[in-house]
């Protein structure tokens, strides 16, 4: 009789432990629990040692770390009517459990979605110069857009980053024409102002020796010497005083003008 008053008390004892171990949950740091109470949301508990009540109460866990979600990459046809495939990175956390559990579905795949066809909307309003040059202006406006849509669903997008351009064969031969053409553009322009800048110089020395007769008289000295001590030509020059010039070329103007008046 005993016996059976103990058995009897040891089957109620048992569920009512089970019942206690199945309400017990332990939730680490970064985690928190949205609870609902017979379908309505009761409250966020977490982190450490919470009581879930068994069919009574309903727990939906939520992590609240940073996600780093892989963007698929994405056929992008540009401004200028160039298609390439891109990809990206994008890194979210939950910041309202809340929100995120009742607002949306499954925040993952949304926030995936979501990436997707921002990426193409957002860089299909660039010119293929502007994806390859101005990355961080374009993923920062990625960021803002995901930031404030998401909004909504308790999440928060902390950074976007653009990791491949690619492009097709045909793109990149015309994309490396285009730049040896710009090479080679900028050296002409280059060797031109080189020119110019050469000629402004030679202008200033001429009109420097022409008010100084002594100076274009050293010039030439030099100029006598550096051809004298060149050894690869055989040739022998004698220097003509510039006033001895002067006094040929009053000579020739003279005779000049005497044989007009006969």
């Amino acid at each position: 009789m005993i016996l059976g008053n103990f058995g009897f008390l040891v089957v109620p004892l048992v569920v009512l432990v089970a019942l206690i171990a199945m309400s017990l949950r332990v939730l680490r740091e970064y985690e928190r629990g949205v609870v609902f109470f017979l379908g309505r949301f009761q409250r966020v508990k977490g982190p450490g040692l919470i009581i879930v009540i068994p069919v009574i109460q309903q727990m939906v866990k939520v992590d609240l770390r940073i996600i780093t979600l892989d963007v698929p990459s994405q056929d992008v046809i540009s401004q200028d009517n160039v298609t390439v495939r891109v990809n990206a990175v994008l890194y979210f956390r939950v910041v309202d459990s809340e929100r995120a559990v009742i607002q949306v579905e499954n925040y993952y795949q949304a926030t995936s979605q979501l990436a997707q066809t921002t990426l193409r909307s957002v860089l299909g309003k660039h010119e293929l110069d502007e994806m390859l040059s101005e990355r961080d202006k374009l993923n920062n406006d990625i960021q803002s857009i995901l930031d404030e849509q998401t909004d909504a669903w308790g999440i928060k997008v902390t950074n976007v980053e653009i990791k491949h351009v690619d492009l097709d064969e045909s793109m990149i031969r015309a994309i490396a024409r285009q730049a040896e053409a710009e090479r080679e553009r900028r050296a002409k322009v280059i060797h031109a102002e080189g020119e110019l800048q050469a000629a402004e110089k030679l202008v200033q020395a001429a009109d420097m020796m022409k008010e100084s007769p002594a100076a274009l008289q050293l010039r030439y000295l030099q100029t006598m010497g550096d051809m004298a001590t060149n050894g690869k030509t055989s040739s022998i020059f004698f220097p003509l005083p510039l006033e001895l010039t002067s006094a040929f070329k009053g000579f020739a103007n003279q005779f000049g003008d005497s044989g007009r008046s006969e």
